[in-house]
């Protein structure tokens, strides 16, 4: 089981977010939480990721406790928040590289030229992150959240403000990428799912 969500629960303060929500994904599938803005989406894939630590229930990646084990869980995810957190003033490369030398990964200079030609890079690799389109933006953000290699790919929101094209290029590298990996994504539009 790649993710495996029981009874979870949740509450900002008094205000109740989530309330007994289970659900699971098996490795290869690609798994949408469709639901309006406000509805808990992001709190439940920040729960999952091990940025929000105060809920009930139980939580596991790979068969791991999020809870007892949190960083051999987070080891198993990719994750592309809503705000997509890049470094404007990097070049795609050194970036990648960067993140790549976070996870100590073998020979990362390799995976980064492998993961930019995946996520579809190239025509823009020379580039300074600031000076790209918010599509290419999305898929730096991609290939940050995959340059470990992850079984798992959590994706907030990732087709929010992108034009027609863009949305196209995206969801076929989504459902490219979720031939290999289980894909959780969350969206509040039934068009994208």
């Amino acid at each position: 089981m790649s993710i495996d969500v029981e009874r979870l629960s949740f509450s900002y303060g008094a205000h109740p977010v989530l309330r007994d929500v289970s659900f699971r994904a098996e490795p290869g599938q690609l798994v949408a939480v469709l639901g309006p803005n406000g509805a808990g989406k992001s709190t439940t894939m920040k729960i999952i990721t091990g940025f929000l630590e105060d809920f009930t229930g139980q939580v596991q990646v790979c068969g791991i406790d999020i809870r007892k084990h949190p960083l051999q869980a987070k080891a198993c995810i990719g994750y592309l928040p809503e705000h997509n957190p890049l470094y404007p003033d990097m070049f795609i490369k050194e970036y990648l590289l960067h993140v790549a030398r976070l996870y100590r990964m073998d020979n990362p200079v390799k995976r980064v030229k492998d993961i930019v030609e995946l996520t579809g890079l190239l025509p823009e690799e020379t580039k300074k992150i600031g000076e790209l389109s918010k599509g290419y933006r999305q898929r730096v953000g991609l290939a940050q959240a995959l340059v470990h290699n992850p079984e798992v790919l959590i994706l907030d929101e990732p087709m929010t403000g992108l034009d027609p094209n863009q949305l196209e290029e995206i969801r076929h590298l989504i459902i490219r990428i979720g031939k290999d990996k289980t894909v959780l994504l969350s969206t509040h539009i039934m068009q994208e799912v």
